[in-house]
């Protein structure tokens, strides 16, 4: 299934509350419809990981707290625990108002080693699309030049609305964003203790590639949204307190709680070093574009 990679886009945010959030739904079903992944699911979302990486001294955090026109995120993406399901490897850059990204899926037994610096080969990935091999590359040069490393696991349920005839316009509402620490790149969807951001707040966004929408106009006006700055791993990392992932430590055994907000045990790495199986996103949704 082809990537639905919005390369380019603008983007806008908003916080918005469940009752919100409902009457949006209803209001862009008259201009988009859902997408694939979320169609079948509970409350027509499914979970997204984000593995978010930084230097030591959190360099990309403070491009953000700084307000820099130009500055850029480094992300491993992923939906599930199966031990076959790639990571998606994201470049999220802003140059002033507009949002790029570069995305590659790897191989998840050859994920930790571009971590620990190989160089991503052809065979490290998915897709034989070289586009992809040259986003994993540009990925690993960051992590060299930023001596880069796993800071924090973001996660949410996301309900996205698409075009039905092309990739121009994406409407996507987060729910349940939470953040913990994460040193130790483990690709597990079970979080440790993980601090809810947003105060339990939806993020709205509305993603366009070209101009902005008119219905997206009047959907702003209908509900009177005030535009802000919701960032996931920047909101999440102030609100555990940057000490938090600034400084290596031992995960404790301690209760997690998945993305869907129900509680079981801390599922320890095995011996191979694979990570154990739980609750799987559908499959697809790895190709998705967020």
């Amino acid at each position: 299934m082809a990537d639905k990679l919005q390369a380019q886009r603008y983007e806008h945010k908003y916080l918005i509350t469940e009752d919100v959030a409902l009457s949006v739904r209803d209001f862009v079903r008259s201009f988009l419809v859902i997408d694939e992944y979320g169609a079948t699911q509970p409350n027509l979302s499914y979970p997204v990981h984000s593995l978010y990486l930084d230097s030591d001294d959190l360099r990309l955090y403070q491009s953000t707290i700084n307000g820099d026109k130009n500055r850029f995120k480094l992300r491993l993406r992923f939906y599930e625990n199966r031990p076959a399901a790639p990571i998606y490897f994201e470049i999220k850059k802003r140059t002033n108002n507009t949002i790029s990204k570069q995305r590659g899926g790897v191989k998840r037994e050859f994920v930790r080693e571009i971590l620990q610096g190989a160089f991503p080969a052809p065979h490290h990935i998915v897709s034989h699309d070289p586009r992809q091999l040259v986003a994993v590359q540009n990925f690993s040069k960051y992590i060299l030049e930023l001596g880069a490393k796993p800071k924090a696991h973001v996660a949410y349920l996301r309900e996205a609305w698409i075009s039905p005839h092309d990739n121009s316009v994406r409407v996507t509402m987060d729910r349940d964003v939470r953040c913990s620490p994460e040193p130790e790149a483990r690709f597990v969807t079970d979080m440790i203790r993980p601090a809810s951001v947003f105060e339990g707040k939806i993020v709205l966004e509305l993603k366009f590639t070209n101009r902005f929408p008119d219905w997206f106009k009047q959907l702003v006006r209908v509900f009177g949204l005030a535009q802000c700055g919701a960032a996931k791993y920047v909101d999440g990392v102030t609100e555990l307190g940057a000490a938090a992932v600034t400084y290596a430590f031992a995960l404790p055994e301690k209760p997690v709680v998945p993305v869907n907000g129900k509680s079981s045990a801390v599922a320890p790495i095995n011996g191979s070093g694979s990570p154990p199986v739980t609750a799987q996103a559908p499959n697809a949704a790895a190709a998705q574009d967020t």
